[in-house]
């Protein structure tokens, strides 16, 4: 062998050990990745916990203070990498927005909205789950709100893990009416509050599945399958934009401002209906100009359905921080009121430093852990589209607003997944009808049920598993606080 051919051989050595060695680092750093979101919501907890000492350092009960402060952290995180999937797992799972696009814009409106219109006054006994009165101990009220805190956080948090998105409020009142019942017994429940959070678990999904259906139904009716696709797109796009602009006015102004300024639902219709008006007016040019020049099909459509899309996801998400931020720190604002009061009220002032805490909490538990859930509610369920995910979101604020009419317990998460499943059955139930009218007018013998089965357009698998999750999350939660409450009662004593 030549010394040339040696020296060639040597190298080829040198680049395979290379490449093992770069292949290994990779290995390394994709296992080491998940640990270091788990690291960084252990600093944002500790430092929460370092907040309230400083704070309440020295003064009478400021461990219970400190505790509460890092539960509260630890719920916050556990909200956002669940919760605000439901907002933008659609966008996300339509291709409208990318996942790192999507986390940026949640991160922010989410904090925006928790930050300046999130409720400065909370319900410490959660919408009268349990009776004040079987609270007369202070040193029980605040093990319970403790009890609950936690309780709810690591049901969600497991929820998260298996990739089930579940309603972080009906695991704060699980959380409540355990401790409740360990506390003081059974009696201290009220149950027709339960009876009405129950029936919301077949309302809030119902809703949001029956409104999507009939917002594809109508795109499908009066844009897709119309020969001039672009023509009927000009007419109804605007309307469309109208319709969602003035809905989600209405919603933010029932539900988003509240902190600003007390609003009726009358004069949020109006404000909506005056909001639409001049979007419809504002929109119809523009969709106008980008119409021009496109392909008469589908693929074109799309085009036209991105960015009202991403901007109803942007509102979505505003509205969540201003509404949910409360589930994660309400019970830490009632631990804080209860022990520098010295007992407990109906409601109390959330102070800015545990709002602070929630926004964040939710900011960054939505960037460490919200991916997998947003991949799973956008794109696992059922496929989607701009224009389906758009139908989603529009859903999700008009099922609200009906809701708050109507006086229903709903649930924001139920909602948007229950229309993300409505999208997928009615696509199903239309690919079957166009089957058959085909066939029938074709004279061919029909599509076996085997291969029909094949062809679902929903995932039974991840169906069965999230309406499973949502049946069980009060219980659990109950189930779990009354556990943690009996243990914090104990070492208490």
């Amino acid at each position: 062998m030549s010394e040339t051919e040696d020296h060639g051989k040597q190298w080829n050595t040198l680049d395979k050990d290379l490449n093992r060695i770069t292949q290994f680092e990779s290995a390394t750093f994709h296992i080491a990745r998940p640990m270091v979101g788990l690291g960084v919501a252990l600093a944002f907890i500790i430092v929460a916990g370092l907040l309230a000492a400083f704070l309440f350092g020295g003064q009478p009960g400021s461990a219970v203070v400190i505790a509460a402060a890092a539960l509260g952290a630890y719920m916050a995180i556990n909200i956002g990498a669940n919760d605000v999937a439901n907002n933008m797992g659609p966008a996300v799972g339509a291709n409208a927005l990318t996942m790192g696009g999507a986390i940026v814009i949640a991160a922010l409106f989410e904090s925006a909205g928790a930050l300046l219109a999130g409720g400065d006054v909370v319900s410490t006994i959660s919408k009268g789950i349990i009776d004040p009165a079987a609270m007369a101990d202070t040193r029980i009220f605040i093990w319970a709100m403790m009890a609950a805190l936690l309780s709810s956080a690591l049901w969600v948090n497991l929820a998260t893990w298996i990739g089930a998105p579940v309603s972080t409020t009906h695991a704060v009142v699980g959380g409540v009416m355990g401790a409740g019942i360990a506390a003081a017994g059974f009696g201290t429940v009220n149950w027709g509050s339960i009876g009405a959070i129950a029936a919301s678990w077949v309302i809030s999904p119902l809703l949001g599945g029956v409104i999507a259906a009939g917002f594809l139904w109508f795109i499908k009716a009066r844009i897709i399958y119309k020969d001039d696709k672009i023509a009927a797109a000009r007419v109804w796009v605007p309307v469309l934009i109208g319709i969602m602009m003035g809905t989600f006015a209405t919603y933010l102004a029932i539900k988003g401002l509240k902190k600003i300024v007390h609003i009726d639902l009358l004069t949020a219709l109006l404000i909506g209906l005056a909001v639409g008006a001049l979007s419809y007016v504002g929109s119809a040019p523009l969709i106008r100009r980008q119409s021009q020049g496109l392909e008469n099909r589908n693929k074109s459509l799309k085009a036209l359905f991105g960015l009202p899309l991403v901007i109803s996801a942007a509102l979505l998400s505003f509205a969540h921080g201003a509404n949910d931020v409360a589930n994660a720190v309400g019970p830490l604002a009632a631990i804080v009121h209860a022990n520098a009061e010295g007992g407990f009220a109906g409601s109390v002032n959330i102070p800015h430093w545990v709002m602070v805490i929630g926004a964040l909490g939710i900011s960054f538990g939505l960037i460490l852990f919200g991916p997998k859930l947003i991949r799973m509610v956008g794109s696992q369920i059922t496929k989607l589209n701009p224009m389906r995910a758009y139908c989603v979101a529009l859903s999700a604020a008009i099922t609200v607003i009906l809701a708050s009419w109507l006086g229903l317990p709903v649930s924001s998460t139920h909602i948007a997944v229950g229309g993300v499943f409505g999208v997928g059955f009615f696509r199903e139930w239309y690919h079957e009808k166009r089957l058959d009218e085909t066939a029938r007018s074709k004279k061919i013998t029909r599509i076996a049920a085997e291969e029909r089965h094949r062809r679902k357009l929903v995932r039974r698998s991840h169906f069965m598993t999230i309406v499973a999750a949502w049946i069980i999350t009060v219980p659990a939660a109950a189930t779990m606080s009354a556990v943690v409450f009996w243990f914090l009662a104990h070492l208490a004593n």
